[in-house]
């Protein structure tokens, strides 16, 4: 009976820490994010993670491509697109949880070349051909900074007169680093990319209503295994904690 007794408490016990660990184990979120808000989150991540026990994972990059990873089954929780086309798309194909989706902030398109460039344009109109060799842009296929770039400089009717001398890149960052490192004299960019770089000068501004306002949405994956702490997560990025934060990076709602 004592034997039987030990046993039996041997178990209780061992049930009870391993229920202990489940409920303090933390889980891992994935966020798939527009890269160009790759500083501000790891800020967030930093904050949010000493206030939930949850583990933040960041997948980073253009918002055309995370968008289509999800489609093809790749594990998200939430997403974060830098325009509302790819999200749009997802909503279409029932990827997302529809009544958790929000803008989440916004941005603006600027021109930017090297710091020390002679270049000096002060408007998008400004550029000439015979000016530059490279120009850099974000893919307009999958990058919404390409997409915006584009219907910026097809609004001003430059477009078909730059296009020969456009480089695509992979994602806003990559149009940034080509600026960096010389293999474009001018590109478009984020203004919250551009002013976290000191390589780097901003010549111009779009002009209003040369393209479709730049909002990030957020919404919840549908095929999530923690639909409430990915919901607590989009609530926090519209928080005024995380609204703050952003606005440091340079993005504006």
């Amino acid at each position: 009976m004592k034997k039987s007794y030990i046993f039996i408490m041997l178990i209780i016990l061992l049930i009870g820490c391993a229920n202990q660990n489940e409920e303090t184990e933390k889980f891992s979120l994935t966020i798939s994010a527009a890269v160009s808000l790759t500083d501000a989150l790891e800020e967030i991540k930093e904050i949010y993670q000493e206030e939930h026990d949850v583990e933040l994972t960041f997948n980073l990059g253009g918002s055309g491509s995370l968008a289509q990873q999800i489609q093809q089954g790749a594990p998200a929780d939430v997403f974060i697109s830098a325009n509302q086309t790819w999200m749009d798309t997802l909503a279409e194909e029932e990827f997302i949880l529809a009544d958790t989706r929000s803008d989440v902030t916004g941005n603006n398109l600027v021109l930017i070349a090297e710091e020390s460039s002679p270049i000096a344009y002060q408007s998008f109109t400004e550029i000439a051909p015979d000016d530059v060799e490279k120009i850099a842009i974000g893919n307009p296929e999958s990058v919404p900074a390409g997409e915006y770039t584009e219907e910026a400089l097809r609004y001003l009717n430059i477009w078909d007169t730059l296009k020969e001398k456009f480089v695509f890149g992979k994602d806003v960052r990559q149009v940034l680093t080509y600026v960096e490192t010389g293999n474009a004299e001018i590109g478009f960019v984020y203004e919250s990319d551009a002013i976290q770089s000191d390589e780097i000068k901003i010549l111009a501004t779009a002009e209003a209503g040369s393209h479709e306002p730049i909002t990030y949405p957020i919404a919840v994956i549908k095929e999530t295994k923690h639909e409430e702490a990915a919901k607590a997560f989009v609530d926090y990025m519209n928080s005024d904690e995380a609204q703050e934060i952003l606005a440091k990076y340079g993005f504006r709602k």
